[in-house]
């Protein structure tokens, strides 16, 4: 995103003038940033007038379009049907069967991961993540549960880290079936096409922060693998600063025939999951159901991926998931982290839990022959605009906070200066409550501290870090100090 002054922010610049008053880590400063009159706002079309610049999209630069036009949609094909192949890859399928099963699916993914590792000169390491999962729902005997985790460790920031998931587990139209056939093409075997195209294409490239690319399994019996993969970062002390689950990324086509190629939805919850009582109080007092942080996740991905180099639109749902149904990136919301859920536009259950059947003349089952590889190839270039562009970024500014000691008609932030050897400064931004994104941004520079002549009763306020190379952090409001 820019600040650059347009035509029209120029012919309606006025005289008032708003202070932001600022402090460095070690200075103290005063700065004064002209107020930009636009036109009235009608809807989101056109910002409202007040401080700062109109905001604009952060455009991909040219080496992440590079990365992008490297997505090989033959591969990701060649991984929907090797995985399909293996004829279930329920939970409760053989793990030691070299040819079927989810034991010789995992063997396989490992087998991909570890090769993509070992062109990333050290910085992607590959693990067999295990556990034993006792009697529970949907487990009736204790077993084995494994996910296949590959670590690509950031250079300058490495505990900052983004999660990327798709679960490598199937299941046919009985949940507890596991030897009938379950070749789960769509769901998950694209997603899990996505997150072995990103490992390869970024085994190879240097990142400021830590980027985990996950098999997850269990998830249909109960998000099982997702759950200990978020308990095994959260007891290593990761800073899992975003998190993308990819569940049933491979169709374009609904099950009445209509197809939206260029459409992926991302679930976001508004009130946090883990929102504490306290949290909760705050929120009922100043408002910010829509300023979660997987909000602004999700803000975060439209602002970087929902452009030509993608080639798709990212349409953001308010909700946590779909009705009755739940994924991967739930866990992650659970232990406090930003999260959201990837999936296509318009859902074909006859081709989801399905047994592989033919009923009056109609095909049932979760075949590759229903999938759009070309699509599923734009939604990995969705993802990896949004994990590339965050994991160079600087990070989430920290304790970032909107000061309500006083009754004031101006606004005070305040946050804490982060440590990334690229950080150049901080913008803060806002909107109209009724706006579902940023609409102004004011560079503030280096500082920690900035009083914004608006008042905080009418707009909601962010801040976000900026790099040496102009790429931008999420946006990070708390109403409160």
């Amino acid at each position: 995103m820019g600040s650059h002054d347009t035509a029209d922010d120029r012919s309606a610049r006025s005289t008032r003038r708003t202070f932001l008053s600022a402090s460095a880590a070690a200075t103290a400063a005063t700065v004064a940033v002209p107020l930009l009159a636009g036109p009235a706002a009608a809807g989101d079309a056109a910002p409202p007038a007040g401080p700062g610049h109109r905001i604009r999209p952060q455009a991909p630069d040219h080496e992440l379009r590079e990365l992008l036009r490297q997505v090989d949609q033959e591969r990701i094909e060649a991984t929907v049907r090797r995985l399909a192949a293996f004829g279930t890859r329920h939970t409760l399928s053989s793990q030691d069967d070299p040819v079927r099963g989810i034991g010789a699916a995992r063997d396989w993914i490992h087998e991909r991961m570890t090769a993509y590792a070992a062109a990333s000169g050290g910085r992607m390491t590959v693990e067999l993540q295990s556990y034993v999962q006792e009697p529970a729902p949907r487990i009736p005997t204790a077993t084995r549960i494994t996910n296949v985790v590959a670590t690509l460790r950031g250079d300058t920031a490495p505990n900052r880290t983004y999660v990327v998931t798709g679960h490598y587990d199937s299941r046919a139209s009985d949940v507890a079936d596991a030897v009938g056939d379950a070749p789960g093409a769509d769901d998950d075997a694209s997603g899990v096409a996505v997150v072995l195209e990103l490992a390869r294409l970024m085994a190879t490239r240097r990142t400021a922060a830590t980027v985990v690319f996950a098999a997850v399994a269990g998830e249909e019996q109960g998000l099982y693998g997702s759950t200990h993969l978020a308990r095994q970062l959260k007891a290593a002390g990761a800073d899992i600063q975003g998190m993308f689950s990819n569940d049933i990324v491979g169709s374009s086509t609904a099950d009445d025939g209509t197809r939206d190629p260029r459409t992926l939805r991302l679930f976001a919850e508004g009130v946090p999951t883990a929102e504490t009582p306290a949290e909760a109080t705050v929120r009922q007092s100043v408002g910010g159901e829509n300023d979660s942080p997987s909000r602004q996740l999700a803000r975060f991905v439209t602002d970087v991926a929902d452009n030509d180099a993608t080639g798709m639109r990212v349409r953001v749902i308010y909700r946590r998931d779909r009705y009755l149904r739940g994924s991967d990136h739930i866990p992650f919301l659970r232990e406090g982290w930003p999260a959201g859920r990837f999936t296509e536009p318009h859902e074909d259950f006859a081709h989801q839990h399905q047994d592989v059947r033919v009923v009056d003349g109609r095909q049932y089952g979760d075949l590759p022959e229903f999938c759009d590889f070309a699509y599923i190839a734009r939604v990995a270039r969705v993802n990896g605009a949004a994990l590339w562009s965050l994991a160079r970024a600087p990070g989430t500014p920290r304790g970032a906070v909107i000061v309500t000691t006083n009754l004031t008609n101006d606004t005070t932030l305040r946050w804490q200066r982060g440590d990334e050897p690229d950080l150049a400064g901080y913008e803060v931004v806002w909107r109209e409550t009724t706006a579902a994104d940023w609409q102004r941004v004011i560079d503030v520079g280096d500082v920690t501290e900035a009083t914004v002549d608006l008042s905080k009763d009418n707009v909601f306020f962010g801040v976000r870090a900026v790099g040496r190379d102009g790429l931008r952090s999420l946006a990070f409001p708390k109403p409160g100090s």
